[in-house]
């Protein structure tokens, strides 16, 4: 099971002595070796509403190589759960570096075109869903519900006995990690932090939308939280060979890995947002490590990244 509380990492680099920030790292890439980061603060409260209710299975949603799929399916075999995933993508990459696993860990895959993924959001084609599947709890993309709130709003419990900060900053794709940390901090603190979500996708202003819809129900307020989206460095999964090498130096700087696809672009956001004068000098800020670094298993496979400069995840049984 994941440790109870992720550690707190100072992490040193010439632009923060230039800048005069201190920068410290929320590990939650260390809680567990495998649902690492936000997929398990995410995934904790849905699992006991699963065990709760005696649902006979779960489903969920994900691409070819989410990071989300992959943890999802670990945590159901974990918890002896019957568990279906509905894959964007051809029944070709059911071989792949990261579906390998979650079909290793007993998930069945059931692969869609892209026409009908879009629909995973429509009310009527849940319902088919539910129709088809009896009694199976339906997960959403990423694992961004209303669950999934709680989980993640226990990062600002755990920083506030870790640190004094002034900015805590998370890589945004689904949208929950960034609403559980605006939840936590509206109940925990009289006088809130700046929370700040790098948005790792094109186009994600509509995140904003379904960040609020999170939130609504609980009727809380936060007045300094933003959504960043011109940090995305081309599109979901997509960085230039220079971006790379800049996270692959930082990482070195370090000691930590940070992947492209999601923390790196908090990294390469941080870097830029330092060199355009966007923080206080003495500004306290906290990065929060959401994992995903079995990712890197896929990106090496699809020759994005060259094995060399990047740890090999292990990959699953033949």
């Amino acid at each position: 099971m994941p440790k109870a509380l992720s550690k707190l990492d100072n992490i040193y680099h010439p632009l923060f002595e230039k800048h005069k920030v201190q920068v410290q790292v929320k590990r939650d890439d260390l809680m567990h070796g495998i649902i690492s980061g936000n997929k398990w603060r995410k995934l904790k409260y849905n699992l006991k509403q699963l065990k709760t209710k005696q649902y006979q299975g779960a489903i969920t949603f994900g691409g070819s190589y989410s990071n989300h799929i992959h943890a999802f399916a670990y945590a159901c075999k974990q918890a002896d759960i019957p568990c279906i995933g509905i894959i964007r993508g051809e029944e070709r990459y059911a071989s792949n570096f990261t579906l390998a696993w979650a079909r290793h860990w007993g998930m069945q895959c059931h692969f869609v075109d892209r026409k009908t993924y879009r629909r995973r959001f429509e009310t009527e084609f849940l319902s088919e869903l539910s129709r088809q599947y009896p009694q199976h709890f339906i997960i959403p993309e990423g694992g961004s519900n209303a669950l999934a709130i709680p989980g993640v709003a226990e990062v600002i419990t755990e920083l506030n006995k870790q640190t004094v900060f002034d900015t805590l900053i998370t890589p945004v794709g689904s949208g929950g990690t960034l609403a559980g940390l605006i939840s936590g901090d509206s109940v925990a603190n009289e006088q809130q932090h700046k929370i700040l979500g790098v948005a790792v996708l094109k186009q994600a202003e509509y995140l904003m939308d379904e960040i609020k819809n999170l939130l609504t129900p609980q009727g809380l307020t936060h007045a300094d939280w933003h959504l960043l989206t011109k940090y995305h460095r081309g599109g979901y999964a997509k960085f230039s060979q220079a971006d790379a090498e800049r996270l692959i130096a930082f990482n070195q700087q370090t000691g930590i890995i940070f992947e492209p696809v999601y923390s790196g672009k908090m990294i390469l956001a941080l870097l830029d947002l330092l060199e355009q004068g966007y923080f206080k000098a003495h500004e306290r800020i906290v990065l929060l490590h959401t994992g995903g670094l079995q990712g890197l298993g896929g990106m090496i496979e699809q020759a994005k990244l060259n094995e060399k400069d990047w740890p090999i995840p292990p990959k699953a049984p033949a």
